[in-house]
């Protein structure tokens, strides 16, 4: 009995056990790594995501102002060419009739024009914007009569820009201009810029001078009249000379990230914010998560230390007692020591010392296997009526062998260095007019539009298509003009052919199940690979078969050329080739235009030799 008070007295005098050093020492640990990370984390994301949102808005702005702009300009241009057509059929009553049904046909989002002439206001009424919005078209006469201030300072070489918004009941911009010494103004639905600004969480709104809100997403503003020009931000940017710029703001006790860019018409100035808190609401969120998570693992651990750190307090109090006991000369003992570990060998050793100690079974650690499920792309196809268009570049084999008689061994660095430059400029002007460049076949490039997606039906389809061939045409006269030395031959001078089609075709994920590719299969794609090889023969650069002029005929100056029977068809295929837009004021505006600035040469059809490179198509609908 003496023995067992003075063991209680002895582990009586631990004062800090071990599981409460396990719970200290694993608190630390996870409050340092844990509380570490999350406020590192937090620090550098927010860090990042400052830099982010600055450049976000910025960029939103400066997208928002070129969209704005554009609008602004392209309306005005597009009514100064009206005013144009108008002027030069000499006011007759009937020619502006149709000069203006031709116009508002064309420009569904303009409302009205007026224009003085001699001296006389003349308006423009497009009826069927109005009907279409049930707005009465009455209130034209009395609107431009309420302006005839900024009518005649148009007059003046003043471009005004005003909120019709309130008037009309309808997003509605009013733009006055000068034309021909004196003034013209168009009244134009604000939609399209609205819905351009109304994305995202930044705001972005149009303003004029006087700080009137002329497009903003929030239609209420507009119908309001409402005007800035006392907010900070607004009073700020009218007092600096920079024309694009970013900062931080408060309105109202709240914080914005506030960017603008001023238009170079009419005054007008874009402005772009986002509320600063909103920046950080994520990682704020995050943060918060991460102390929750922090304070749960921490109380999870606790409870596994302390639970644990019995495992190990008590065997060590059984051996301790075992210990003195045996000091006591009481050397049989039954201890239930558990482990594999330092105390589990221990407790061996007292065993060999102890025949009363038994050993007991040993720990099992299991873990858990966790599979991330994968998913499956599943190779199909879709019928698509789409454009298709395939362009390479003339004389490409002997260009390769110049370069590979001029540069040797460092001839391929050469050529791929040209190659991509030039195929970069090409595949800009595919993915600004919405089209998917399908592949690169050496110097070719096929590409086709309302595939992937499209811009709404098989003629815009067509329009964009045709539109990209005239800029990579463009394009290809800038890089030939760039050439510091026409005689480098390093970089020679590239003439391209260029063929359209439009058709059925079956788009999808094509090949097999080590490599797949999207690509359209069918008819109007080997038809237009035809029709590109028809330029060199023809002296042409850019070909289109007859499905796709009937749909952008319209659009552009062509010149039919002769029809080809195609190897695999019975009927001979019209083909136009393509000079210009047609509403263009510039050149080219004739095939021998074109050739001249190409560089092609007309060739004589009746002397062109089909057979010496093409086997698959005729000339004229004559079989070879």
């Amino acid at each position: 009995m003496k023995n067992d008070n003075n063991n209680r007295r002895a582990i009586d005098k631990i004062k800090f056990s071990i599981g409460a050093k396990l719970i200290t020492i694993i608190t630390i640990i996870v409050l340092l790594s844990l509380g570490s990370i999350t406020v590192l984390v937090s620090w550098l994301v927010r860090e990042d995501l400052k830099i982010s949102a600055e450049e976000n808005n910025f960029e939103a702005n400066r997208r928002g102002a070129s969209e704005a702009e554009d609008a602004l300009t392209n309306t005005r241009a597009n009514t100064r060419g009206l005013l144009q057509t108008i002027h030069l059929t000499g006011g007759e009553r009937q020619a502006v009739s149709e000069a203006a049904e031709y116009f508002f046909e064309q420009n569904p989002q303009a409302a009205a024009v007026v224009y003085l002439r001699d001296d006389t206001e003349n308006i423009l009424i497009n009826r069927r914007f109005f009907n279409s919005r049930n707005i009465d078209s009455a209130l034209v006469n009395s609107y431009f009569n309420e302006n005839r201030t900024a009518l005649r300072q148009a007059a003046a070489g003043e471009t005004t820009a005003l909120n019709a918004s309130p008037r009309f009941s309808s997003p509605l911009i009013a733009l006055f201009f000068s034309w021909r010494d004196t003034g013209a103004g168009v009244v134009f639905s604000s939609e399209k810029i609205n819905d351009n600004f109304g994305f995202g969480i930044n705001r972005s709104y149009l303003i004029n001078s006087k700080g009137d809100i002329l497009a903003h997403p929030d239609f209420t503003l507009l119908a309001e009249g409402k005007n800035v020009s006392q907010d900070n931000f607004v009073s700020l940017l009218n007092s600096v000379p920079d024309r694009s710029r970013q900062m931080l703001t408060e309105e109202n006790g709240v914080t914005y990230y506030s960017a603008f860019t001023k238009l170079n018409i009419g005054g007008c100035t874009v402005i772009t914010s986002i509320e600063y808190d909103k920046v950080f609401e994520g990682i704020t969120a995050t943060t918060r998560r991460n102390i929750y998570l922090t304070a749960g693992v921490l109380f999870i651990s606790i409870m596994f230390i302390w639970l644990f750190s019995k495992r190990i307090s008590i065997p060590l109090k059984a051996l301790a007692v075992a210990a003195r006991s045996i000091e006591g000369g009481e050397f049989e003992q039954e201890l239930a020591v558990k482990g594999g570990d330092e105390i589990g060998v221990l407790g061996l050793s007292f065993g060999r010392m102890s025949s009363a100690l038994h050993i007991f079974g040993r720990f099992t650690n299991r873990e858990l296997a966790v599979k991330a499920m994968r998913g499956e792309i599943k190779p199909g196809g879709l019928p698509k009526h789409a454009t298709i268009f395939f362009s390479d570049i003339r004389g490409f084999t002997e260009k390769s062998e110049n370069f590979t008689k001029v540069f040797g061994d460092a001839a391929s660095d050469k050529i791929v260095f040209w190659l991509n430059n030039y195929l970069s400029k090409m595949v800009e002007c595919v993915e600004k007019t919405g089209g998917v460049v399908d592949k690169f076949i050496g110097d070719a490039v096929m590409a086709h539009w309302g595939t992937a997606y499209s811009s709404g039906n098989p003629a815009k389809d067509a329009f964009n298509c045709v539109r990209a061939a005239l800029l990579m045409r463009m394009e290809v006269y800038k890089i030939n003009r760039s050439r510091e030395n026409p005689n480098d031959p390093g970089t020679p001078d590239i003439q391209i052919g260029c063929g359209i089609n439009t058709g059925i075709v079956t788009a999808g994920q094509i090949g097999s199940d080590l490599r797949m590719e999207y690509t359209v299969i069918g008819d109007p794609v080997n038809l237009a690979s035809r029709v590109e090889s028809l330029n060199k023969p023809l002296g042409t650069d850019i070909l289109i078969a007859e499905d796709t002029w009937k749909l952008v005929r319209r659009y552009f100056i062509t010149e039919e050329m002769p029809s080809v029977t195609v190897k695999g068809k019975a009927e001979p295929v019209r083909i136009f080739a393509v000079i210009n837009f047609a509403q263009t004021k510039n050149s080219p505006k004739t095939l021998d235009e074109v050739r001249k600035i190409t560089g092609a040469k007309a060739p004589d059809i009746s002397k062109v030799d089909l057979d010496k490179d093409e086997k698959k198509y005729n000339i004229g609908g004559s079989k070879k």
